[in-house]
């Protein structure tokens, strides 16, 4: 999979002399392994003036984020879907495929820290509603019909369990840090188990997509559908009755309770000791 890059590129509710918002890019490191310390993560950062936001300035940052990292990142995501030309052209400049995206879980989380701490804390700081996302709701496809799962189910597991996850056989798949997180070691996280006999290639289509959560959609009718890249949705399974629709409500539950974690995991059978695929994720308040 090699390095992934998280990236934002965004006015800050912070004023400059001349009473306009400072833009800021902030870089940081995907956590890619389940017991990864955030403090082994690369960061970077940098102010930017508002009359310099063009994807000439952001590619000389990104270019300076990479002479400073141990290593260059094999690609860049980023979520805010507004700036998708010049973020795109400036990673495509510095030569790094970008790739819209709703799996920026480390970034999320370092957003969230300084729009609480540092912003308030620095000269001229203007609190502000955050910027919201506008991603629209998104009309989940139907899955080719080749990868259609044949039997699914929802199950849970204790956080501690993941800890055993590099003894785990997975072929595709993708987790991200717990200590990010700070989950305590009970929480139960919930998941999505599908079987199917074409187990192997419906985890080979999902790892290239960006995953980004599962959700119970309350549609006619009801669906499960697994959310990808900035605005793509899946329909996982129909919810066609009471029982179904009670579990995927539960399941909504389940993640809430978790911080919004939870696991889409594929099997070829019930009894298989291994996952043809499996990705932890979290449903994030993108804003």
């Amino acid at each position: 999979m090699g390095i992934i890059w998280e990236l934002d590129f965004y006015s800050r509710p912070v004023l400059d002399e001349r009473n306009k918002k400072r833009w800021e890019v902030l870089i940081c490191e995907s956590p890619l392994q389940i017991d990864q310390p955030s403090e082994q993560l690369f960061r970077y950062s940098k102010f930017c003036a508002n009359t310099e936001v063009n994807s000439v300035w952001l590619r000389q940052a990104l270019e300076e984020a990479i002479a400073q990292a141990a290593a260059p990142p094999d690609r860049i995501r980023f979520f805010r879907r507004q700036m998708t030309n010049m973020i795109t052209k400036a990673c495509e400049d510095a030569g790094i495929p970008a790739y819209p995206s709703r799996r920026t879980v480390a970034l999320n989380q370092w957003l969230n820290v300084r729009m609480a701490e540092t912003y308030p804390a620095m000269p001229n700081y203007k609190p502000s509603a955050n910027p919201s996302v506008n991603l629209g709701d998104s009309v989940p496809q139907r899955l080719p019909d080749a990868l259609v799962g044949q039997q699914w189910t929802l199950v849970t597991l204790e956080a501690s369990a993941f800890a055993d996850f590099p003894d785990w056989a997975v072929d595709f798949g993708e987790v991200f840090s717990f200590p990010l997180l700070d989950l305590p070691p009970d929480t139960r996280i919930p998941g999505v188990l599908i079987f199917s006999p074409r187990a192997l290639p419906l985890a080979a289509w999902m790892s290239g997509l960006e995953l980004a959560f599962v959700k119970a959609l309350p549609s006619k009718p009801p669906v499960l559908a697994l959310e990808t890249g900035a605005s793509e949705s899946w329909i996982l399974a129909n919810l066609t009755t009471d029982t179904l629709n009670t579990e995927a409500q539960n399941f909504e539950t389940a993640k809430q309770q978790a911080q919004g974690v939870h696991f889409l995991a594929t099997q070829t059978d019930a009894d298989a000791d291994a996952f043809t695929g499996f990705w932890l994720m979290q449903e994030l308040n993108l804003a």
